[in-house]
């Protein structure tokens, strides 16, 4: 199996893209009260790779979720983990956790709109997740041809983001992060650490793009060793660009990790080692995906690759 061509991947990432962002367009609400819309939609629209969206529309592409009703599932668990993403962006830039002033190239929410708001905003778009995961009868539909999402399929989807955020996975990494300032880690602590904080998001958008079809057991379990891999290749990349690019590169303010005194792969391997395991993590993902079963697994595939070999 092979990557798809750079010309071929860009089109659909593109396609994708076009998708996601005019579901977010519709769905995140301008008229929330007391300017609370302005804050969420500053918070979520116009920025950001959506790294975790393709990764659910390229999973419901390789266990071949392509029937509208498919379609629309698919697309709001893609819209409903970048407004879970972009709530815990808003509440880690907070002064009473990472405290920082940029956040994909612009000032940060709390900095925007004052801290209550921004506390609110980043509230509202996570139970905002759950309703879009949950349509009711009169909820616009942007698939032409669906008829809605089968209960089922929403309490999987709903129980799959509930788990990759909550206490257990995104929620709990961050509070190990944040009682890890200036302790030292062994690389078992860190991996459990990414694994959840940043992982457990990147994995359960690979699971919900899966749930969105009907893998059998095999290429369920691959598809999660892919998510796993992944998930923790993204952090250890993250750790390096932190240290070797400039904050106008990365669109956050870089060298913040070392700053705070936080334990990271850098500080934990150093440069060199850190990058060669992001290195083996892809291939772990490659193989994982070669396990799988599954034919249409190109976009995983080159997804895995521009993760590693990103700059930002």
């Amino acid at each position: 199996m092979e990557r798809m061509n750079p010309e071929k991947f860009d089109a659909w990432s593109r396609d994708a893209l076009r998708r996601v962002e005019a579901a977010l367009e519709a769905w995140v609400p301008a008229d929330a009260p007391a300017g609370l819309g302005t804050a969420m939609r500053y918070g979520v629209l116009d920025g950001g790779k959506r790294l975790r969206a393709l990764l659910v529309l390229a999973a419901a592409q390789a266990v071949g979720a392509d029937d509208a009703d498919a379609r629309e599932a698919s697309l709001r668990a893609a819209v409903a983990v970048e407004l879970i993403h972009a709530y815990s962006l808003i509440h880690d830039d907070m002064p009473c956790m990472d405290d920082d002033v940029l956040r994909r190239g612009k000032p940060t929410v709390h900095v925007k709109f004052g801290e209550a708001q921004a506390m609110l905003a980043g509230d509202a778009m996570q139970a905002l997740a759950f309703e879009v995961l949950t349509p009711v009868e009169d909820d616009r539909l942007l698939e032409p041809g669906a008829r809605g999402v089968p209960p089922a399929r929403q309490a999987r989807l709903c129980a799959l983001l509930a788990r990759a955020a909550g206490h257990s996975g995104m929620a709990g990494g961050q509070a190990i992060d944040l009682a890890s300032v200036g302790q030292p880690l062994d690389e078992h602590r860190l991996r459990d650490m990414h694994h959840r904080k940043t992982g457990a998001l990147l994995r359960g958008s690979v699971q919900m793009g899966a749930a969105c079809g009907t893998p059998d057991a095999g290429a369920w379990n691959a598809l999660t060793r892919y998510g796993d891999a992944i998930g923790l290749a993204f952090q250890v990349v993250d750790d390096v660009l932190d240290v070797t690019q400039a904050s106008e590169t990365l669109g956050k303010t870089a060298g913040k990790d070392q700053d705070h005194d936080k334990p990271t792969y850098v500080s934990l391997l150093g440069l060199d080692r850190a990058m060669a395991h992001a290195r083996e993590l892809r291939d772990q993902a490659q193989q994982a995906l070669a396990a799988s079963g599954l034919a249409r697994t190109d976009a995983l595939r080159t997804l895995a690759d521009r993760i590693v070999d990103r700059e930002s």
